[in-house]
């Protein structure tokens, strides 16, 4: 049991996210910090460095924001996504545009089922940390869409930067 004990200050943020990648252009697809707490039993980029590896197909993951930040509108295909705000404030949205929102407070959870385009951002004055589970199919890049507004985001902050993205994975072709 001990090897299935994960300690937060021991938690390490995800290998895919340390690029020479600006991070304003980061910050559009990744929270600030993705530490990964329980990962697939089959290591993916998503759930890299797991202390706790094989729950039944579940993935937990800590998103750490900065008040401001979080990721841009993407859609999982196979897998639900569910937030608990642990700390802070965060504004869930979803829809094909985020036209859809709600405000969550600590502890609050709302789970989004697959296809629907959602995004989220730290509303707080403080860092936040929202608890993510994912479930339902396997969690990895085949998974993830992110819409063409997010690719606008990233080329805005320099051209050629989305492609940076869809070399390891990334896609941007979320409705």
């Amino acid at each position: 049991m001990k090897g299935r004990i994960a300690r937060f200050s021991e938690l390490k943020p995800l290998p895919i996210q340390q690029s020479d990648i600006p991070q304003a252009a980061r910050d559009v697809i990744y929270s600030r910090k993705l530490l990964s707490v329980i990962g697939l039993e089959k290591e993916t980029p998503i759930n890299a460095d797991a202390p706790i590896r094989g729950a039944a197909g579940l993935t937990m993951t800590l998103a750490v924001c900065p008040p401001g930040q979080g990721p841009g509108l993407h859609n999982h295909v196979q897998t639900y996504e569910t937030f608990t705000v642990l700390k802070g404030r965060f504004e869930v949205s979803w829809g094909e545009r985020g036209e859809e929102r709600v405000v969550l407070d600590p502890f609050d959870t709302i789970s989004i089922p697959p296809g629907v385009c959602r995004a989220f951002r730290n509303v707080g004055q403080e860092e936040g940390i929202l608890q993510v589970l994912i479930t339902g199919g396997v969690h990895d890049m085949a998974d993830i869409a992110f819409t063409p507004d997010a690719r606008e985001k990233i080329e805005a902050v320099g051209r050629g930067l989305s492609k940076e993205f869809e070399k390891v994975g990334f896609r941007f072709t979320g409705a």
